[in-house]
């Protein structure tokens, strides 16, 4: 009991003692770069998240127009700008797939587009009845 109460101690103190240890460090202030040394680095550029594609690009947009006039939501030309028939047909895509309906370009809205990725797990929404892309259904008609 009593070298377990010792133990329970001495690594209290000990984890006190390293955490006041790391409060009280303090890194050294950078030395400054003369003006001949500034001038003579070069920057080196990192690939980041915000190195990459923020906005699609016009064959982006008419393809995901295809894809949204062959399901029967947009009833005009793809025509490869985002205009606000395309935000609509987007919206009521989503309203229509139980997403959350902002007329904006998601990734579950590609998904179910059939455009996204594959390994998502959701599956692709059907066309609407009626829609240019729909096919008739490959059931036999009962008797």
């Amino acid at each position: 009991m009593r070298i377990t109460s010792l133990t329970v101690v001495l690594s209290l103190f000990l984890t006190m003692m390293g955490l006041a240890a790391t409060a009280t460090k303090r890194k050294a202030p950078a030395k400054k770069a003369s003006a001949k040394s500034r001038t003579s680095r070069t920057r080196r550029t990192r690939t980041t998240w915000r190195d990459r594609q923020l906005t699609p690009t016009a064959d982006r947009y008419k393809e995901i127009q295809q894809a949204l006039y062959d399901k029967g939501y947009l009833k005009s030309q793809p025509s490869g700008v985002w205009d606000n028939d395309s935000q609509d047909a987007m919206e009521r895509f989503q309203t229509a797939q139980k997403l959350p309906a902002t007329g904006k370009i998601t990734a579950a809205s590609l998904i179910g587009l059939g455009l996204g990725a594959k390994s998502a797990g959701a599956p692709e929404a059907p066309p609407l009845s009626g829609a240019p892309g729909a096919q008739a259904s490959s059931k036999p008609a009962a008797p």
